[in-house]
């Protein structure tokens, strides 16, 4: 059996458990998660936190976290979309509402999960609380990409992989 057959096969496996959970808790606390992170406004909000209280420290991290998340976007939405060009789960996997509320784009990678993960990583280096902080609702976020149907779990975690690269590149580039 190839790679992308197993890919394929525990993606819809997953995606099909994930998208069943029934619980109104983790469904609410999933969709203000998402709804937080839309258009990046959580990652926003948090640098400008940072950036006001956390004095050089803060504005460092603040500074590090938008750039690895701009970078993020433009490969992974910029580019990686256009690239891959896979379609999202099919909806008769997904057996709840909110998979009709998600994007016409193409589903490889994530960019919510670009988006976060470049972020926290770009964080923790300059300051680890407020990365680690930022890494709660990143995770959140990128379950709910599946939960909701928008995501296989491999458009996540090639979402992680590209923001883990953009925060890597930006921390190179600072101190390079």
């Amino acid at each position: 059996m190839g790679v992308l057959t197993v890919v394929r096969a525990s993606d819809r496996r997953l995606t099909q458990r994930m998208a069943a959970w029934r619980s109104p808790v983790v469904r609410r606390v999933l969709s203000v998660a998402e709804a937080c992170a839309e258009g990046t406004k959580l990652w926003c909000s948090a640098a400008v936190v940072m950036a006001a209280t956390g004095g050089r420290r803060g504005r460092r991290a603040a500074g590090a976290g938008v750039a690895a998340m701009g970078l993020a976007q433009l490969v992974g939405n910029g580019v990686g979309k256009r690239l891959a060009d896979r379609p999202r789960p099919p909806k008769e996997w997904i057996p709840h509402d909110r998979v009709e509320d998600r994007p016409a784009s193409p589903s490889f990678p994530s960019g919510h999960t670009a988006a976060a993960t470049a972020f926290c990583c770009a964080v923790l280096p300059a300051w680890p609380t407020a990365g680690l902080l930022c890494a709660v609702p990143a995770a959140l976020v990128a379950v709910e990409r599946v939960h909701s149907g928008a995501h296989y779990p491999s458009d996540v975690a090639g979402g992680a992989v590209v923001g883990l690269a953009g925060a890597w590149l930006v921390r190179h580039a600072v101190r390079g």
